[in-house]
């Protein structure tokens, strides 16, 4: 599964914003009709039956962000401070990465970094995510990993609760978990990482509670 976050480089969303987005983003689209029962159902069924891989590009400027849109998926957008750019977050529907739509070629993976000018302002949030207090990650890869545990979340919630889920518009928190938490509670969810990337090996990421 393909994301592009909106990279406005004179006003940038904050990191903690643009985590959350991306993580919403990818729970509607799986979670969206078209993905359940409709024309997008084959291709995300595919995905998930095989090893989930999520990139995350940065769409620099408003005419990169607005042509993103052209290509099938759903958009999530998280308004963060005055002082801050709009955090917006598109999850495409999920395809092979070769050949890569054209759109999506123009877009650069690796060295997205946002500001991580404050924690989360995510409040009363059903689905809490945790980020490891013992790797370092990028704004891209730490988006990556938060989609995969709010991914794996959904899939392990009863009917109702994903309903009030959905209902919130699955709003998450994203916070970086102390070390003595990340030692006692191992969340509802893991997510550990392949190491293909960024990350030396396979390492845990990510967690979720709700």
């Amino acid at each position: 599964m393909q994301f592009a976050v909106r990279y406005d480089k004179a006003r940038p969303a904050s990191h903690v914003d643009t985590c959350e987005a991306v993580a919403r983003a990818a729970v509607a689209l799986i979670s969206s009709p078209q993905a359940r029962d409709g024309q997008w159902r084959e291709a995300v069924d595919h995905w998930r039956d095989g090893r989930i891989r999520k990139l995350v590009r940065r769409a620099r400027g408003e005419v990169r962000w607005q042509e993103v849109h052209q290509l099938d998926g759903v958009t999530v957008e998280q308004q963060g401070d005055e002082s801050e750019g709009l955090a917006g977050a598109r999850a495409f529907v999920p395809g092979p990465v070769r050949p890569l739509h054209p759109i999506l070629k123009k877009l650069q993976v690796e060295g997205t970094e946002l500001p991580d000018a404050h924690p989360s302002r995510t409040e009363d949030a059903l689905v809490r995510v945790g980020i490891s207090p013992h790797i370092t990650m990028s704004t891209g890869k730490a988006a990556a990993q938060c989609a995969h545990a709010a991914q794996l979340a959904w899939e392990q919630m009863d009917g109702p609760t994903r309903t009030g889920w959905a209902a919130d518009g699955f709003r998450l928190r994203v916070e970086t978990v102390d070390a003595e938490q990340w030692a006692s509670d191992q969340g509802r969810v893991q997510v550990v990482d392949a190491g293909f990337t960024e990350l030396d090996g396979p390492t845990e990421t990510t967690r979720a509670w709700w």
